[in-house]
């Protein structure tokens, strides 16, 4: 999107350099993340940056109003209810497709998470990337001005909530399987927080304990939760010794209820030039005749999991539970980036936290992923190169 940084690093870009950058990631734990690292970065124009914080800001306005919870009080009748919640949500994954509308470039949301992302790896990823091509020195991938070291500050400051770091863990199931491994490996080194499987996590009434890397038992202050609820309904053989359902005396980074009332579920409710058309199933009074032009999702899914591309009328009318699941527009992805041999589709997620006494979220870095690919998710594009996740970069 700005010629001038997409010619330096095409002309700079090497298959050896690609691949010792990878190497040079993987020398940092030991570990080659199981995701797809795309060759680039993503060379985001002034005008395209605003259109995402204005994007943003129109999402933000949603979830600030302050009949918000009650909007969004229906998504914790269809999932279970976490206790303790807090009065808004820790972090915000806001996700743009880049489109193509009447001729234009424009970024058009896709989804909005009440949850976290890649908030260590990013940030690492961004000085490999500046290590093997010095020039993007000259680029940043934050918002506000901020330096990496004050990225990582408002991080902990998110995280730990002034805690002893050892009273705080990331909370996930099985860690060590999961794709998202490496953010956990940074997470620890760069944090000094641990990452820690729900089996593993003791309760003695109200309170939880861990046993650190030299077997004592640690009480539990704080959760910075990276456990999806799909994930763990579907794993019936965890042995667990506490419920996400108990009152605990324990503070969320991240509270459970934010991933379902910051979903699929307010899409529906959002409004305006950077949204889609999106019609909860439950309130569709018919079936649109040209469903080729529609994609059908489950509102809770994770990582794209059962989404309907090619949706048919029977798959709307085999739906059991509409309230659980939406319609929505298709858009056209407008391939912008160069590759060797021909463009490529970009996707972008804006990663945001929001400190208990701030008034409003803090656009603070981003994630890109890049695809070929009817979906973007670096799962739907593994046999494909320039392609996968990687980082935005904006001029200062």
């Amino acid at each position: 999107m700005i010629p001038k940084y997409r010619k330096l690093f095409n002309a700079q870009f090497t298959e050896e350099k690609y691949q010792v950058l990878k190497d040079d990631i993987a020398a940092d734990f030991d570990y080659a993340p199981t995701f797809r690292l795309a060759e680039t970065p993503f060379f985001i124009s002034n005008e395209l940056k605003k259109q995402l914080i204005e994007g943003c800001n129109d999402v933000i306005a949603l979830i600030k109003q302050k009949h918000f919870k009650n909007l969004t009080d229906k998504s914790l009748v269809l999932n279970k209810k976490v206790p303790n919640e807090d009065e808004h949500t820790t972090f915000l994954a806001i996700d743009f497709g880049i489109c193509e509308e009447e001729g234009n470039v424009i970024p058009k949301l896709i989804e909005v998470q009440g949850f976290p992302s890649l908030f260590n790896y990013q940030v690492n990823l961004f000085e490999k990337f500046k290590k093997y091509y010095p020039f993007l020195e000259e680029l940043t991938p934050f918002f506000n001005g901020i330096t990496a070291d004050e990225y990582l500050k408002n991080l902990e400051d998110i995280f730990c909530n002034n805690h002893p770091k050892e009273n705080v863990v990331l909370l996930e199931i099985e860690p060590e399987k999961q794709n998202t491994k490496i953010d956990f490996y940074y997470c620890k080194r760069d944090l000094g927080i641990p990452f820690v499987c729900v089996t593993e996590i003791l309760k003695k009434g109200k309170k939880l304990f861990y046993h650190n890397s030299e077997g004592k038992e640690i009480e539990i202050k704080r959760i910075y939760n990276r456990v999806i609820f799909d994930e763990l309904e579907l794993r019936t053989d965890l042995k667990m010794n506490f419920s996400f359902s108990d009152d605990l005396d324990v503070e969320w980074s991240g509270h459970p209820n934010w991933f379902f009332r910051i979903s699929k579920f307010i899409l529906p409710m959002l409004k305006g030039k950077y949204f889609i058309e999106t019609t909860l199933l439950s309130e569709l009074k018919e079936i649109p005749q040209d469903l080729e032009n529609y994609v059908l999702k489950p509102l809770f899914s994770f990582s794209g999991s059962g989404v309907i591309f090619h949706v048919k009328k029977e798959d709307i009318e085999a739906v059991v539970d509409k309230e659980l699941y939406i319609l929505q527009k298709k858009v056209s992805y407008l391939p912008v980036v160069q590759s060797p041999d021909g463009k490529v589709k970009a996707e972008v997620r804006i990663l945001c936290t929001w400190k208990k006494e701030d008034k409003a979220p803090a656009l603070l870095c981003n994630l890109v992923r890049l695809s070929r690919g009817e979906m973007i998710g670096v799962k739907y594009n593994q046999d494909k190169d320039w392609v996968g996740g990687t980082i935005g970069l904006f001029e200062r």
